[in-house]
């Protein structure tokens, strides 16, 4: 901080130097004729530091007529010109000094002085330094020998040279003298011994001192200090010899420096104010200051140097007073008082200054200064004293104040006001300007100036002239002025519009004006719409690693075109986008890759044009998990429990909510971290309760919203000791898996939880309300069985746990029942109510007595004895059912119709099931039978079919009869009428005729008892086409591996109808049956003659392309509505199992409502009309199934599986 202090009064003072070398110049364009003005000149001191090359001694000056230079030394003239050593320049009144080695010989103050035919400007003074280097002379320096005891000053005298000085006290082997209460280095450089030792014996006592301007270090000779011992003080056979070696060693103190009883300290102000006090004595004085009239020393001082310098930085009137040390030791104490006066170098109060005035008028110049002590002040003009210049309308008032009256041309010249104390001299020249002359307009002609419309916009018209001229603004050479509450004229000229709109488009005049003259100057100005952000950034919170974006849209003035940027700004640096690849910029979007924590901060978009721009900020948050906790460390440690403290790591943006504390023990399971304590985010330390006989280590982790951090760093290990265990055994359980036992188990404690050694439990039970002792056992295991107890008895219980330190707390007392036996009775009184296939039981309850444990529930076991249309009865496998908690009834579903059942009924406990009870027998209703066994549909004929089946595998009931339903079912939206045939119970076949030729047709097939009629079986088949009467020819029997056959011998052109049968010939039914037609004859010939024609080529080619587009065509339109689904068939033909039949109808016949399906209608040629109603080969096999020419049938049989498969697949060509 002290040195900060000094670096700012540094940087002060060069400031307050740098603006001394300027002067109050007037503001007066070059091409108008005035003073000369010196704009630079070197420092009031320079210093010709010798590693420097050269030294320039600046003069730099304006004016018109050019100025010219001349320069004094010592008070006398000198030109540089005529020395041949020093380097000028032209046109500059500088000049350089080389160093080539005789720097001595320019040594001195110098002046510059600048001056044309109007006047003269000087320069401050400037004292060119040529430091001797330092030295310390040679000499030979004795050896000072002093008794231990006495005081020692060890003098440096350091030679002289550019400050500042630094001293060092140090041995040959630059190892430095250590300071303390007894030893110092004072402000003069002197090294003092309060009071010597032997250790402070050497010979190589050596001082340094340092110029750091100069770069330089000098050394002293090297003094010897011999400390001899006071044999006295060590002489133990004599106590009289002691008390005379203390009454010569022990005295009070003396000040070896500052000498006297009081000193004056002259400082300047902003100087640091360093006062010491340096005493020897025996004992070694303490030093003590203050300030009189005051109780305590200012906030500003310091004591240093082990009391023994007082320091104020920077000091200035308050701290003037005096200041009194006093050092002080058990036999008494000495004082010095400092008077400290702070003065100041010469400072203007009112610096003079440079004036232009009217012929005629009068001019005043001041010069206040102040300073202490009061500054002499001494007037010139054009560099000579005021008095050697006379003037008669000048004069000198009592103030110093230089007046003029009725001034003309031949009054103008530079005033130099020079003011001195003994801390230094300051100098200001002030040009005074005498003249008239017409208004001179500098600002450029013409000039062009865009504003943004609702903004501001100054247009500029600077003005010299003398006297001052009036400037007035017009518009569209207008004749008045502009003039309104948004229009101001400045004292420069400048004209100022507030909230531009675009009526203010066009061109302004300037008018100058005075006695002298009148001039103007015209400026255009254009109008523009304004740049704003429509779409500003948003802020941004995000985590480490993530890519994000910025986006900024604006809206300009469409005029500027190219000329419009979005810049991105963040910590005053502006993003190119080639600095860093992870930064990305496209058209207003700021793109960030892989952001970590030094992306977070401020962003900045900036849409600029030439004119105006707009900005937006938005601020990107980067989040992570919090670091680790630092400085993890334990305290408070008191056996049991300890005190763990931590500082928290970086939150990264996310406050912390919770720190988790986790502990490894290096005895039970080394390695192994564990969770033990949760506290809040705000805490800083937490306590921890610790188990005995473990050793511990911990380590903190911080959560935030974010997620969980890395753990600290582990403390140190910190090893409690054996204690007793501090809780006892939980979750007993008590179970009783034989009926006069009673099993006591229960989660044993962890290792941890042992506490110590030595760990066993003791055991203690009795029986509840006998006011029995209590039985102790101790075990070791967590298990303990005991024996030959009465079933089902009501036990207390209570666990205690021991190790070698002691006994747990006392443990709870928890009851539990010994072991159970079986239910030893029945349920009595079951009765069953019966409805359909459900039956509901009911018993009486098991007297608890009688239970030997606690209830399970009840169970009812079920058997069937027989169906009743079978007299003999079979037991079939019994189903159990269980019903848990304490009831009295059961609700049993799913048994069968029309059968005979019985049941028993049963208590249950944990051992297991009672005795059960009374069977009860009972019988459920008829109920509808299920759907008739092997159902097909065979011999199919033109007109006729003939349908078998067998009786259903579940009757349910007494069977009465059966009825069919079939109906047309082609491939139309509309079916035919639903026709019904009731059957008799005795039947199994029934010869359905009156069919239509090559019609489709579904068949319904039921069975019925009294209750009603179940489920229909059903079968879909197609009756063959009408054809001309033929007689059947029968094949030789064929193999059944065999998967085709050729007919042979068949007439060309001829329709035939084919079979395929079993050998048994069985009801003449068919396994397949289709119609088909062999090709006319010759056919083949004449294909054969074409194929090789190109034309028929090509056509077959075309014909084939065609085909394939049509059937992609189909497929795609397929697709688009879907697969073909097998409800919307179901639809179309719809399925009458679903269609009950009620009581009221059965067995009557009854028609249909539906409307007839469309009949296909046959021509005279045996061609069909209309839709396809036939059945083909495709209906019965593959596509591909055909007759060669010969009229063999070549295929392969299909069932009638694969026909419904095809269907599903929505073969179009299928009529099935």
């Amino acid at each position: 901080m002290r040195l900060l202090r000094k670096i700012l009064l540094l940087l002060g003072a060069c400031l307050n130097m740098s603006c001394r070398y300027q002067t109050n110049a007037l503001d007066i364009p070059l091409d108008v004729e005035q003073l000369p003005t010196i704009t630079e000149q070197s420092p009031t001191s320079l210093v010709a530091f010798p590693f420097e090359e050269s030294f320039p001694v600046k003069c730099e000056a304006t004016g018109n007529p050019g100025p010219e230079f001349r320069w004094t030394k010592n008070g006398q003239d000198f030109d540089p010109d005529q020395d041949p050593r020093l380097i000028t320049l032209d046109d500059s009144g500088t000049f350089i000094i080389p160093n080539n080695g005789n720097l001595t010989e320019f040594q001195g103050n110098y002046r510059c002085f600048a001056t044309n035919k109007l006047g003269t400007a000087m320069s401050e003074e400037i004292e060119f330094i040529v430091p001797n280097v330092p030295k310390f002379p040679k000499e030979n320096i004795d050896p000072i020998e002093v008794m231990e005891g006495q005081s020692v000053i060890l003098e440096c005298n350091p030679p002289k040279g550019i400050p500042p000085l630094q001293i060092y006290w140090m041995t040959i082997g630059l190892k430095h003298i250590e300071q303390d209460e007894r030893v110092s280095v004072g402000l003069n450089g002197n090294l003092y011994f309060s009071n010597a030792i032997e250790t402070d014996s050497r010979r190589d006592y050596c001082c340094f001192a340092a110029f750091p301007r100069i770069r330089t270090i000098v050394q002293k000779t090297a003094m010897s200090v011999v400390v001899k011992s006071n044999k006295l003080m060590k002489d133990s056979g004599s106590g009289s010899g002691r008390g005379y070696a203390n009454s010569l060693l022990e005295r009070k103190p003396r000040l070896l420096t500052p000498t006297g009883m009081e000193s004056h300290t002259y400082l300047v102000k902003g100087k640091d104010l360093q006062l010491e006090c340096i005493a020897e004595g025996f004992p070694t004085p303490t030093v003590e200051w203050d300030k009189t009239g005051f109780k305590k020393l200012p906030e500003k001082a310091v004591v240093e140097s082990h009391g023994k310098m007082l320091t104020i930085e920077m000091v200035n009137e308050e701290d003037e007073g005096k200041y009194t040390c006093k050092a002080k030791n058990p036999h008494g104490e000495i004082v010095h008082s400092f008077h400290v006066t702070v003065e100041e170098p010469p400072e203007f109060e009112i610096e003079p200054q440079s004036q232009l005035g009217t012929i005629g008028s009068d001019v005043v110049i001041k010069c206040v200064v102040k300073g202490n002590p009061q500054p002499s002040v001494t007037w010139r003009v054009n560099g000579q004293p005021l008095n050697e210049v006379p003037a008669s309308n000048r004069k000198i008032l009592k103030d110093g104040t230089i007046s003029i009256h009725n001034a003309n041309p031949e009054n103008s010249a530079v005033y130099q006001c020079e003011a001195t104390n003994r801390h230094g001299t300051i100098l200001a020249n002030a040009n005074i300007m005498i003249m008239n002359i017409q208004p001179l307009i500098l600002t450029e002609n013409n000039l062009q100036y865009m504003a943004v419309e609702g903004k501001g916009v100054v247009m500029h018209c600077k003005v010299f002239s003398s006297p001052i001229a009036s400037i007035t603004w017009s518009k569209d050479d207008s004749a008045n002025a502009v003039e309104g509450e948004r229009f101001s004229v400045h004292k420069n000229g400048s004209l100022e519009i507030h909230n531009v709109m675009k009526e203010d488009m066009g061109e302004y005049s300037c008018f100058a004006q005075n006695t002298e003259g009148k001039v103007v100057i015209a400026a255009t100005l254009e109008v523009k719409d304004p740049t704003r952000i429509v779409d500003p950034p948003r802020n941004l919170r995000v985590s480490v690693g993530t890519t994000i974006q910025f986006s900024c849209r604006a809206e300009f003035d469409p005029s500027f075109g190219d000329d419009f940027e979005i810049l991105w700004k963040k910590d005053g640096m502006t993003f190119n986008g080639s600095e860093n690849a992870r930064y990305i910029l496209d058209d207003g979007v700021l793109e960030i890759i892989n952001v970590s924590f030094g992306d977070q901060g401020f962003y900045f978009c900036v849409a600029r044009t030439p004119v105006d721009q707009d900005m937006a900020v938005a601020q990107l948050s980067v989040v992570d998990v919090p670091d680790p906790p630092e400085d993890v460390f334990l305290s408070e440690h008191n056996g049991s429990s300890v005190k763990v403290q931590w500082i928290p790591g970086d939150d990264h943006n996310s406050s912390i909510t919770e720190f988790v504390i986790e502990f490894e023990e290096s005895q039970h399971e080394p390695g192994a971290w564990k969770e033990m304590k949760r506290v809040p985010g705000n805490h800083r330390y937490t306590f921890l309760k610790l188990h005995g006989h473990a050793d511990y280590r911990f380590r903190v982790s911080a959560i935030s919203e974010v997620g969980r951090g890395l753990p600290s760093q582990a403390t140190e290990r910190y090893k409690t000791p054996a204690l007793a265990p501090d809780k006892n055994p939980e979750n007993i359980k008590i179970e009783g898996h034989l009926p006069h036992e009673m099993d006591i188990n229960w989660e044993p404690l962890s290792p941890i939880e042992h506490n110590g050694p030595g760990l066993e439990y003791k055991v203690s039970y009795r029986r509840q309300g006998t006011g029995e002792d209590w039985v102790e056992h101790m075990v070791k295991r967590h298990l303990f069985v005991v024996k030959n107890t009465p079933t089902f008895v009501l036990y207390e219980i209570k666990i205690q746990a021991r190790n070698h330190a002691g006994w747990g707390p006392d443990p709870k007392i928890i009851t539990g029942y010994s072991g159970e036996d079986f239910p030893s009775a029945a349920p009595e009184d079951v009765a069953v109510e019966v409805n359909n296939t459900m039956v509901k039981v009911r018993w009486e309850h098991v007297h608890k007595d009688k239970l030997n444990g606690h209830l399970g529930g009840y169970r009812v076991s079920l058997w069937r004895l027989r169906s009743l249309l079978d007299s003999k009865k079979t037991h079939g496998d019994k189903h159990t059912s269980t019903f848990s908690g304490e009831r009295n009834h059961a609700v049993i579903t799913g048994l069968r119709p029309f059968s005979e059942y019985s049941l028993i009924v049963m208590a249950f406990n944990s051992r297991g099931n009672g005795p059960g009870s009374h069977p009860v027998s009972f019988k459920t209703p008829e109920g509808v039978p299920g759907q008739p066994a092997a159902f097909s549909v065979s011999n199919i004929q033109k007109h006729k079919v003939t349908l078998t089946w067998s009786s259903p595998v579940d009757a349910n009931g007494v069977l009465i009869g059966y009825i069919l339903q079939y109906q047309l079912i082609n491939d139309t939206e509309e079916l035919g009428p639903l026709m019904t045939v009731n059957i008799s119970a005795d039947s199994n076949k029934l010869h359905l005729q009156d069919l239509e030729a090559l019609s489709k047709y579904k068949f319904y097939l039921r069975c019925c008892t009294r209750v009603g009629c179940g489920p229909a079986a059903s079968e879909e088949r197609t009756t063959v086409p009408e054809a001309s009467e033929g007689n059947w020819k029968i094949s030789d029997a064929l193999n059944s591996s065999k998967t085709f056959h050729i007919i042979e011998g068949l007439e060309p052109g001829t329709e035939y109808t084919v079979r395929l049968m079993t050998k048994s010939w069985v009801d003449n039914s068919s396994i397949f049956e289709d119609v088909i037609r062999t090709r006319v004859k010759g056919l083949a010939s004449i294909h054969g003659g074409i194929s090789n024609q190109g034309w028929f080529i090509g056509l077959m080619c075309a014909i084939a392309l065609l085909t394939l587009t049509v059937l992609i065509a189909c497929f795609v339109n397929r697709n688009k509505g879907g697969k073909y689904s097998v409800k919307e068939k179901e639809d179309l033909h719809p399925d009458l199992e679903s269609q009950g039949i009620n009581d009221d109808t059965f067995c009557e016949y009854s028609d249909n409502d539906e409307k007839p399906l469309k009949s296909c209608q046959h021509s005279s040629n045996g061609d069909l009309k209309g839709g396809d109603c036939g059945d083909s080969m495709v209906d019965y096999g593959d596509e591909d199934t055909h007759f060669n020419e010969d009229g063999s049938f070549i295929g392969e049989y299909s069932g009638r599986k694969e026909r419904v498969s095809m269907e599903i697949k929505g073969n179009n060509q299928s009529t099935a």
